[in-house]
């Protein structure tokens, strides 16, 4: 970024994650997976590997592990998700503005990004009376983006902030992955997702055109790539009793083939200390490096929020970003996500 586009471009204020207060233990999940699945799905002790190779030791859910032993349908994984993922949003957001020195009625714009539950009205219009926004709030709900929402969501409320000078926008995306958990259909895909997906949420605050915040982190504009005839790579299918998972094996192959090009195209002429990826699983990790030309092990913030949480989508990146802005990060970062599309998201960070 010029120094002309970085006047002009929204400063971030704070960011700040929570998880559940379900904390799981992988080594739990399969077992608890075995008990459940094996009976059911001839190819378990088949799969059974990625629940350790997958990278992770731990994750959170927002319903207790025994929740999963009984079928569930549209109505109770509903209200399951309208509890969780509003108590989720509540801890981001209210850490994220804490931080920042602001009280909720001074936030004039708000992002909500989630994929994994849908209420109407929104998430914050749900926890709008306790958070204490005002009436006049302007609210973007954003669905669909999958595991490129943290960094499509985040470029949203960037672009939001920077048109309208001075207003506080507030980002959360918030995901409850491991509600979506089903009995009644066993695919691979399915078995894959048990042994990666978590829940947890994040906020940020952004604000454009103000000095006061000139030592804060810069964000440039988001750019977005979106291959043709990918569709079958990720994504849900609705069912019946609930969504079913998309989520290709190929998706680390996927990005070591085609990741270069499309960035190459997207910002040819990039200057990055830093890249922060969204951690989709080892795999993805490593081809991430692989086809950024990182040496093995540079991704090691990417590594420990996996291990931590697991792949808990949107939110996860900006676990990232949160964990490198906490030590010393160099000036130049990218943000970069793939998601549903298949799409590759990716956003420059200016750090002062």
């Amino acid at each position: 970024m010029t120094a002309d586009q970085t006047a002009t471009r929204p400063r971030l204020l704070s960011i700040a994650t929570a998880v559940p207060p379900h904390p799981m233990d992988q080594d739990d999940i399969l077992r608890e997976s075995r008990a459940l699945l094996q009976s059911r799905f001839a190819q378990f002790d088949r799969l059974a590997p990625a629940f350790r190779n997958a990278g992770i030791d731990r994750r959170h859910s927002v319903v207790p592990l025994d929740w999963f032993r009984q079928p569930h349908g549209w109505v109770d994984r509903t209200a399951a998700f309208a509890a969780g993922a509003a108590d989720l949003f509540r801890r981001a957001a209210g850490a994220a503005l804490d931080q920042a020195r602001l009280r909720a009625d001074q936030v004039d714009v708000i992002v909500t990004v989630c994929s994994t539950g849908i209420v109407t009205p929104t998430l914050e219009a749900l926890v709008a009376r306790d958070m204490g926004f005002r009436a006049d709030v302007t609210r973007v709900p954003v669905f669909g983006l999958g595991c490129a929402g943290g960094v499509s969501g985040l470029s949203v409320a960037a672009d939001l902030a920077a048109a309208r000078p001075g207003a506080v926008v507030l980002l959360v995306a918030v995901e409850t992955c491991t509600l979506l958990f089903r009995l009644d259909r066993l695919a691979k895909a399915d078995i894959i997702a048990t042994a990666l997906f978590g829940d947890g949420a994040a906020a940020v605050v952004l604000r454009a055109g103000v000095d006061a915040d000139g030592g804060s982190p810069v964000i440039g504009r988001g750019l977005q790539h979106m291959w043709p005839d990918t569709l079958g790579i990720m994504g849900w299918t609705v069912e019946e009793t609930g969504l079913g998972v998309i989520f290709d094996r190929s998706i680390p192959n996927f990005a070591e083939a085609e990741l270069r090009a499309a960035l190459d195209r997207l910002a040819p002429d990039r200057d990055v200390d830093r890249y922060v990826c969204h951690p989709g699983g080892a795999k993805v990790i490593t081809a991430l490096e692989a086809t950024l030309d990182l040496a093995p092990g540079t991704l090691d913030v990417e590594r420990r929020v996996l291990a931590q949480n697991g792949n808990m989508s949107a939110p996860t990146v900006l676990f990232v970003l949160a964990a490198v802005l906490r030590n010393s990060p160099p000036p130049k970062l990218m943000a970069m996500a793939l998601g549903p599309g298949f799409t590759l998201s990716v956003l420059p960070i200016m750090v002062a």
